[in-house]
């Protein structure tokens, strides 16, 4: 089923919700929108769960923010709540990690496992040299989005995102949902409400079954924010997969074979 929900504040989210059994809840990283998770739907559905995925705010066909303050989490609960959904997985790519944890976090009760993916962490810092790599390598993006070119400022952003390339099936993927939310270069995030205090303070809260996904090929930082994940939460597994950030989209195979057993596992 597509659909459309209408959130409280006046916004809405585009989502889909296809499957029976178990919810598991994708949320897709910055830059993309759920369609990342295409591989995922049928192997996901076939093993027996109902799979959720939506366009988070400001992506996709979801609306875009607006000078109010909105919530990542809150529309997530509102999504679940509009779906009958009392308890689900959660499993989340980059800011779709982020998010996820914040979410594990503020309901834990309703989260039966949590899968964070190239993940990032709420209140993670860069160490002054992870800072200064990233300056450099956004220095073709910045040249670009200053002369007003947004689509050589992407494809300079997914230089790092996506260094395995964007010339086979994957990578082409990968290049189009990304040159296709060119919008968010330019969008006001600044409303957001922050988790307080933030996650990577409070990792030892989360009792849920925990799988960390690492991306072999991601940027040091976010190698970096994985392991600071990874042994924060007690007992959380961790899988190195040769991809880049865009894991479950670049390697669904490989994807699939970690999380799906381990899904099973949790659910018992």
């Amino acid at each position: 089923m597509d659909g459309v929900i209408e959130l409280a504040d006046g916004g809405h989210l585009a989502f889909e919700d296809v499957g029976e059994g178990p919810a598991v809840v994708l949320l897709h990283p910055g830059l993309w929108d759920m369609r990342t998770w295409d591989p995922q739907l049928p192997t996901f559905t076939e093993a027996g769960y109902r799979v959720i995925r939506y366009d988070l705010r400001g992506y996709g066909r979801s609306s875009r923010p607006s000078t109010a303050p909105y919530s990542h989490v809150t529309d997530l609960w509102s999504l679940l709540d509009h779906l009958g959904v009392k308890q689900g997985a959660l499993i989340g790519c980059s800011m779709g990690g982020r998010i996820a944890i914040d979410a594990t976090l503020t309901e834990p009760s309703r989260v039966w496992a949590l899968i964070p993916v190239a993940a990032g962490v709420s209140g993670f810092e860069a160490s002054s040299e992870e800072e200064d790599w990233w300056e450099d390598a956004m220095t073709e993006a910045h040249s670009a989005y200053d002369a007003g070119d947004m689509a050589s400022a992407q494809a300079g952003r997914l230089r790092i995102w996506a260094p395995m390339g964007t010339d086979d099936e994957a990578g082409a993927a990968i290049r189009r949902i990304a040159m296709d939310n060119l919008h968010e270069l330019t969008m006001d995030e600044s409303s957001e409400v922050a988790l307080d205090p933030p996650a990577a303070t409070r990792l030892h809260e989360i009792d849920a079954p925990t799988l960390v996904i690492k991306a072999q090929h991601d940027p040091p930082f976010s190698r970096r924010t994985t392991d600071v994940i990874a042994a924060g939460i007690p007992g959380a597994r961790t899988v190195m997969l040769e991809a880049d950030h865009v894991v479950n989209l670049r390697v669904p195979e490989a994807f699939d074979a970690a999380v799906l057993p381990f899904l099973a596992e949790a659910r018992g």
